[in-house]
């Protein structure tokens, strides 16, 4: 049987996340063969400087380009959508990155517009394909932690306050929650499922969330209590806990992290992970599997979770009292 044809990625967006995205695929047979952005000449310098061929000074024209098998898209969370729909609607499977979209109702439409067309379509939650997410999957599931309980999971880091940033932007749906925040949701998700109650409490200055603290409440009594925070620097540990034992997850964002296990009376243990480029060479090994498989769908980021994830985030939201420009209840409070 002959080997898969290498999957050719095009580009939406030339920004930084863009920029990780193609290093990450030189460690695999794939491809980043175009580039699209909104300014011609910001694609050129994105092309020479990581060796993209092909430029594109629209995402038109990306979306267009009969080279192109899959678009990632890497714009601000506010464009998702759009950027998503246009790739979409032009034939093209998309890894859109997360927060897949701003909210529940945008997530839907994407989904819908995906399954129609019999298209590939996921959210870029990286941090759910590394190797050792995988092993706390697998510990889950064979049972090594017994019925789990508990998870305790905070992010964050202090970022410089400037309001022309994406970060405090309610424009380009800035603040914690949506830009980290989502990572333990999503973690959350993974364990337990879609929650039966959300609590929430956070911190909103000019139309952004600076941090909020989510504890999520599931079917059977298991409880999330998570933390995101753009205001100050946290321990990025992830802590999970089941009748039989825990798993501790040091810098648990990180792809090269490591993980303790530690099953109650039994012998403690640590599995280490050694990085092949920088994480997200994972997920995109995800999409050329399923592709390849003719899937329209990863089993491990489904479709329909991911919605479930974007209407959690909007019960949290709701708590706090933030709303974006173009949503019922949007006030400006930047003055």
């Amino acid at each position: 049987m002959g080997r898969s044809p290498a999957l050719r990625w095009g580009v939406l967006g030339a920004g930084r996340i863009a920029a990780t995205f193609v290093e990450a695929l030189r460690v695999l047979p794939d491809a980043a063969v175009a580039v699209g952005s909104r300014d011609r000449r910001r694609a050129e310098e994105f092309g020479e400087r990581h060796g993209v061929p092909r430029r594109h000074g629209s995402y038109e024209e990306l979306v267009a380009d009969a080279s192109v098998d899959v678009v990632y898209v890497a714009t601000p969370h506010s464009a998702h959508r759009s950027a998503a729909l246009l790739a979409l609607e032009a034939g093209k499977h998309v890894l859109c990155e997360k927060p897949f979209t701003v909210n529940a109702a945008q997530a839907r439409k994407l989904v819908d517009a995906a399954r129609s067309r019999k298209l590939f379509l996921m959210e870029g939650m990286w941090t759910r394909f590394t190797p050792a997410m995988a092993d706390v999957r697998r510990l889950v599931a064979d049972g090594s932690l017994g019925e789990l309980r508990y998870l305790m999971a905070d992010i964050g880091w202090k970022a410089p306050r400037d309001p022309a940033s994406r970060l405090f932007d309610p424009r380009l749906g800035g603040g914690a929650l949506l830009d980290i925040g989502v990572y333990g949701v999503s973690l959350a998700s993974m364990l337990f499922g879609r929650p039966s109650s959300v609590d929430a409490t956070g911190s909103v200055d000019s139309g952004v969330d600076l941090q909020t603290s989510v504890l999520l409440g599931h079917p059977g009594g298991a409880v999330a209590a998570l933390l995101c925070t753009i205001e100050a620097t946290t321990s990025t540990r992830a802590v999970i806990v089941g009748t039989e034992g825990r798993l501790d997850v040091p810098d648990w964002y990180n792809p090269s992290s490591f993980i303790h296990f530690g099953p109650w009376g039994g012998e403690a243990r640590t599995v280490r992970h050694p990085q092949r480029a920088n994480g997200m060479e994972y997920e995109a090994a995800e999409v050329t599997r399923r592709i390849h498989a003719g899937e329209t769908e990863s089993p491990a980021m489904p479709l329909d979770e991911t919605v479930a994830i974007m209407h959690t985030l909007d019960t949290v939201r709701g708590r706090i009292g933030l709303r974006y420009p173009g949503e019922p209840g949007y006030a400006d409070e930047r003055g």
